[in-house]
């Protein structure tokens, strides 16, 4: 039967909750809300493709966003084409070079505490992982979920998107590794593929430290991926990724 546009339903994989309304998505609002918006509104009014329009506020508080056609990618059972991956990098490399000329001056809160940017720091998405891509017809779309963005360092988010997008969190292929890495570097143009090695490590480290302070803050997004055994499991995988890396560099 063909979908009723005025039933509420529930999209599956946000953490934080998430429901369609007819060409809506609503989500939950937190302190984080007005900043995010801010910058969503800037890339949209300066031309960014891929992220989905905003429209304000429900009246349960929820956050109105335009629902994005295609699918999601299931990233423990799916590893993406190498074209998806390559239109993923690029599109992030368009986001980076349109963010680096907003600069939000003073504080701002984001999900992670109040914070500015520093230098060398841009506001990053911060959680570009695979799950967040929309693919329609065998093509990278949008990227979605923005409410993590915050000040960070480009390569961090290079980073994040190689954990899931390669992916470097699974042990797949050595050879397959090392050629998708260097389609990731190549598609991005800035370092090299040790560089973003080592900045995977880093990137999700951190980002094991943040579920962790944000579960101990009681943010109910993090305390969620309690439920999927974070931050260790990718405590683990981290662990067992750097085992790998010297197979991978000889690979490259």
């Amino acid at each position: 039967m063909p979908r009723d546009d005025t039933e509420p339903e529930h999209l599956p994989g946000a953490v934080g909750g998430a429901t369609r309304v007819g060409r809506t998505v609503r989500r939950p609002t937190g302190p984080w809300t007005p900043a995010v918006h801010e910058l969503l509104t800037y890339l949209h009014d300066n031309g960014l493709r891929g992220i989905p329009e905003l429209h304000g506020i429900d009246d349960e508080g929820r956050e109105i966003l335009e629902y994005v056609e295609g699918r999601g990618v299931p990233v423990d059972k799916e590893i993406v084409l190498d074209n998806v991956l390559a239109e993923a990098v690029t599109w992030l490399r368009d986001f980076h070079d349109l963010a680096d000329g907003y600069r939000p001056a003073g504080v701002r809160q984001w999900r992670g505490g109040e914070a500015e940017l520093g230098d060398g720091q841009i506001i990053c998405h911060r959680d570009p992982g695979a799950y967040n891509w929309i693919i329609q017809s065998g093509h990278f779309v949008a990227m979605i979920d923005w409410d993590m963005a915050g000040p960070g360092r480009p390569i961090e988010d290079l980073a994040f998107l190689a954990w899931t997008g390669i992916p470097l969190y699974r042990e797949i292929p050595v050879d397959d590794v090392a050629r998708r890495l260097d389609l990731l570097v190549d598609a991005y143009g800035e370092w090299g593929p040790m560089t973003v090695l080592d900045a995977v490590i880093e990137r999700m480290t951190t980002a094991s430290d943040r579920i962790e302070a944000g579960q101990a803050r009681g943010d109910q997004g993090f305390v969620n991926l309690g439920r999927v055994g974070e931050p260790q499991r990718t405590r683990d995988r981290v662990a067992a990724f750097r085992e790998r890396i010297p197979s991978i560099e000889a690979a490259l």
